[in-house]
């Protein structure tokens, strides 16, 4: 891949590899508890719901299961579908069943660090699953294993469960152990925990990611989306509050409050990016979210056009938001290959507007000849952006206008976003109008950070947006590579 000051150079379509011009989330979580002891398929059941996860994370996934004596597990890279069949499935049986997928922010992308991480104690085994991002997890590890604490990972969550199998000497149970784990770290999680006969739903004083919890008629669910809930067909509870425990044990629920912050900083890019649609977080709608977003990002930059199209998947409900405030007819103009992996063959030089087509193509009749408004959620890197661009002008539009419903990303997150260096961010480095020029659009603009704050439309929290104004809700390390602690 080509360093990003190449990447505005390049005459060929840029770099075909862009998986860093986009935001990746750290992973998801999916829990289940039978309360029918051994008539849920739970690790079936955890397959399905880790599926419709499968957004948040693709390098890695994994299922550990609880028979209430003994965990087993199975993890590797990959995706669910590629990692688990239908024998592998039948060896895990239990009553309880954690799971995760998994994309690193921090930490090598390697099989030791796929979760969920199984250690034994002294109080028997445990597995963790963790969405989310530890800012301390160096100085703790460095403290644990100056202890004589052996790590196998390089993960932050390896971190996480040595923590509480270290308060679980001094502890009566294990809630009380968690506890003091959440007031040694620092960071964003949503986490599930199992042990051989009770399941716990964790989530940071600040609610930075998202957890919630449904129920079917023989079984609990926890997951970081409600998408997975439904997956399962499980009735949505509610949202695990910030800075909350959920116990689920002998067939029942109960809750302990650790913190009662109420300032939460729920992640905004979860509305903008992250989340699936069809997804419902701490009472907003993700999809209704994006269409508001559109609705005001036409009200901020309007402009004459003759069709409105967005880029798929994420900028289409905000096209169609902008497409409704001005009235400018909603087309189809993107087709985004789904099938291109993430270990897509590179191509050469020859080959470089062959392989851009596989990716993105545009739909000729759509905007030959056209105006186009085209939507975006964000541009981090700009080198897709430019590329979409170069395909809608080769294919015929008169005009290309590009909107984008969050603002400018001028800032790195270390709460579960892979962006650890600002060199990273187009924003960063050039003006709005510097950037118009690099994509070759004919406009540019971008929703206010006040716009894009109005959008989850019912929220019950407060948002982190430090990744746009440097304002960071947690003290933070200097920036560095994603690598060097490991999650």
């Amino acid at each position: 891949m080509c360093e990003f000051g190449q990447c505005m150079q390049c005459e060929n379509l840029d770099c075909f590899d862009d998986r860093m011009d986009k935001m990746h989330e750290e992973c998801g979580v999916f829990g289940i508890y039978s309360t029918d002891n051994n008539d849920v398929d739970v690790a079936g059941m955890t397959y399905y719901g880790l599926y419709s996860l499968q957004h948040r994370g693709q390098e890695s996934a994994g299922i550990a299961v609880s028979d209430k004596e003994t965990i087993v597990f199975h993890k590797d890279m990959g995706l669910v579908p590629e990692i688990f069949d239908k024998v592998l499935l039948t060896h895990l049986q239990g009553t309880m069943a954690v799971g995760h997928v998994r994309y690193s922010t921090t930490g090598a992308s390697k099989r030791e660090n796929a979760q969920p991480i199984v250690v034994r104690s002294r109080n028997g085994q445990i597995a963790l699953a963790h969405n989310g991002n530890i800012v301390n997890a160096s100085i703790l590890r460095e403290q644990m294993e100056d202890n004589g604490t052996i790590f196998q990972t390089t993960n932050d969550t390896e971190v996480l469960v040595n923590l509480v199998t270290k308060h679980s000497i001094t502890s009566e149970t294990l809630e009380e152990a968690v506890e003091k784990m959440m007031k040694d770290v620092k960071g964003s999680y949503g986490l599930i925990l199992m042990t051989a006969n009770k399941m716990l739903g964790v989530r940071d004083p600040y609610g930075i990611r998202p957890l919630c919890i449904g129920r079917t008629s023989s079984s609990y669910v926890i997951a970081s989306e409600s998408c997975a809930l439904d997956a399962v067909n499980a009735e949505f509870i509610r949202d695990i509050e910030p800075g909350e425990i959920v116990t689920i044990e002998n067939n029942e629920i109960r809750s302990i409050k650790v913190f009662n912050n109420k300032d939460t900083k729920l992640c905004i890019f979860e509305f903008v990016y992250f989340a699936r649609p069809d997804s419902v977080i701490d009472g907003a709608s993700v999809q209704q979210s994006r269409y508001e977003a559109g609705k005001l990002l036409a009200i901020e930059h309007p402009v004459d056009a003759d069709v409105v199209i967005g880029v798929p998947d994420s900028g289409i409900s905000a096209a169609i938001g902008f497409s409704k405030q001005t009235g400018i007819p909603y087309g189809e103009g993107i087709v985004k290959n789904r099938y291109v992996g993430r270990t897509f063959i590179q191509p050469s030089q020859g080959m470089r507007e062959v392989a851009v087509r596989i990716k993105h193509n545009a739909i000729k009749k759509t905007i030959e000849g056209k105006r186009v408004v085209i939507i975006d959620d964000s541009i981090v890197r700009g080198t897709t952006t430019r590329r979409i661009v170069k395909i809608l002008k080769k294919a015929g539009a008169k005009e290309v206008h590009m909107r984008v419903s969050s603002p400018p990303l001028k800032f790195p997150c270390y709460f579960g976003i892979d962006i650890s260096s600002r060199k990273e961010l187009v924003a960063d480095k050039l003006s709005v109008e510097e950037i118009r020029e690099m994509i070759c659009a004919d406009s540019l603009g971008y929703l206010s950070l006040e716009g894009l704050l109005q959008t989850p439309v019912d929220s019950r929290c407060g948002f982190c947006s430090a990744c746009l104004t440097g304002d960071y809700p947690i003290e933070v390390p200097a920036e560095g590579d994603k690598f060097s602690c490991g999650s």
